[in-house]
Parts: C-alpha cells; sequence; structure tokens
C-alpha cells in the first residue's frame, strides 16, 4: 500500500509541478521504448466481447479530408454527440468528442504562410487513440485505460475528476463537465450512459457499437469520408488507403503514435 501511495504521489507531484521544462506528453513518450515499462506504463486491458463483434488486432481511422464537406461534418459531429449523450451547453463550456477545425489548427507543425489555403480547410479532430497514450499512463484511477486492441476507453464511474489525463493529452481531446450535463441533452439515449458533474469524457472509437458488429457512428454517415479498420492487417481497408495515398498524424515528434490518419 506504502508503495502504491508513493507511485501516486511521484505522479501527482509530476502533474502539479506542470511537468518541468518538458510538455507531458514528450516526458511519458521518453518512456515508450522498446522496454515499454516503468511507472508510468500505458497497461493493455482485454477486449470483453459477444459472438457479433467486429474485432481487430489494432483499430484505426482514416480520415480523407478532400472528401469533408461542410454537410459531412455536420452529420458526422450530430450523429456522435447525439449517439454518445454529449451535452450542448450554452457559454464557454464546450463538451466535444468530435469536432470542426481548420488543418492549420490540426496540423500546427506541418503549416507555413504559404499554404493559406489549405490551412483553412475545415478537418474533423477527435481522440487519436493512441498506441502510447499519455492519458492513461497519468490516471491515478485507472479510469482511462486502454484495450488490447488499442481503443483508449473512459471509465465515467472511476473517474475522479483530477484531469491529469486533460494535462498528458497534447491534442486537447477531451472534455471536463464543470456542472450536471444532463439537463442540456436534448433527447437522452438510453443505449449509452450519460454522465455527472466532475467526470472526463471523449470519443471511444465507439466500442459499444463495436461489440454489437456495427461500425463507428461518424463511418457510417461520412458518405466514405471516414474509413475504420485494423492497421495491423495489411489488407484491411485502412492500409490500402495508407499505401495507395499520402497521410499525415498530428504531431508525431511527441512519440505518442496517433491511430487517427489524415489523407491529404
Amino acid at each position: 500500500m506504502k508503495t502504491l501511495r508513493r507511485d501516486f504521489l511521484k505522479i501527482a507531484a509530476v502533474a502539479a509541478l506542470g511537468w518541468g521544462v518538458r510538455p507531458a506528453s514528450e516526458l511519458l513518450a521518453a518512456g515508450g521504448g522498446t522496454a515499454r515499462e516503468g511507472l508510468l506504463f500505458a497497461s493493455r486491458h482485454s477486449v470483453h466481447s459477444g459472438p457479433n463483434a467486429l474485432k481487430a488486432s489494432r483499430w484505426a481511422m482514416v480520415i480523407d479530408t478532400a472528401k469533408l464537406t461542410d454537410e459531412i461534418i455536420a452529420d458526422v459531429t450530430n450523429v456522435c454527440h447525439t449517439t454518445h449523450n454529449v451535452p450542448n451547453i450554452p457559454g464557454n463550456q464546450n463538451l466535444k468528442w468530435i469536432w470542426e477545425t481548420s488543418m492549420e489548427h490540426l496540423f500546427l507543425d506541418n503549416h507555413h504562410e504559404y499554404q493559406p489555403e489549405a490551412g483553412a480547410k475545415s478537418a474533423l479532430a477527435l481522440c487519436n487513440h493512441c498506441d502510447n497514450p499519455p492519458c492513461v499512463r497519468v490516471c491515478p484511477t485507472k479510469a482511462t485505460f486502454q484495450r488490447e486492441d488499442g481503443i483508449v476507453m473512459m471509465d465515467f464511474h472511476r473517474c475522479i475528476g483530477c484531469r491529469y489525463c486533460m494535462a498528458g493529452c497534447p491534442y486537447g481531446s477531451r472534455s471536463f463537465n464543470f456542472r450536471d450535463p444532463r439537463p442540456f441533452i436534448e433527447k437522452i439515449d438510453l443505449d449509452y450512459p450519460t454522465r455527472t458533474k466532475g467526470v472526463v469524457e471523449k470519443c471511444e472509437f465507439c466500442a459499444e457499437r463495436l461489440a454489437e458488429g456495427k461500425m463507428p457512428s461518424c463511418v457510417e454517415v461520412s458518405a466514405g469520408a471516414i474509413t475504420f479498420g485494423d492497421l495491423d492487417d495489411p489488407e484491411s481497408n485502412v492500409r490500402q488507403l495508407l499505401a495507395e495515398r499520402f497521410s499525415i498524424r498530428r504531431s508525431p515528434y511527441l512519440g505518442t503514435k496517433p491511430c487517427v490518419y489524415y489523407l491529404v
């Protein structure tokens, strides 16, 4: 028990100090070498699913930015937030699982001043379900964890609202409920749990749909702009797209190894 408490205090101390002179994501990525072990190692959990579940060794998403239109972006955002009871709270609190942003904001390290049109183009942002997720490493209660198939999950009941995961995520992919979100849900979907005040939430690659043999809801309404499949399967749809088209990931130098790819 003393060891566990000491480990927790180490993590808390690092977070409280702002991770020293290095960003949290860089500090955590530094431990993700070949050994992949130590205090901040993000352990993986087995996947429990039914007989009809869609399965993969490593799930990944490919977004074709050339196919994204304002209508598709609106449909994708709406179906994701409606299906997962994401509230629409007026004011500055903006909870989001997937959202519209510009390519310039997504790829700050890949943009320069001579790409005004490309930088202004709209794209979609979401949790990157990193292969080496810093958010999982810093969570003291394991409320956020990584499955064996790579999906980074949230256990809303175990979340204590410390927001270490939000500090660890370099992509701003997580939202925090500063107030009870349920009064701001227009129509609650009873097939998915609502959250409470003090809980972090984010995209989970529609793990609940995969368990039923269904593709993520965003994929189904994207008119081919979003593809989802097994990154470890050379014959999968995502691998074929990545072999045929030039693709980029967000801030690869951080060592988080995002599993959301953008075709450009």
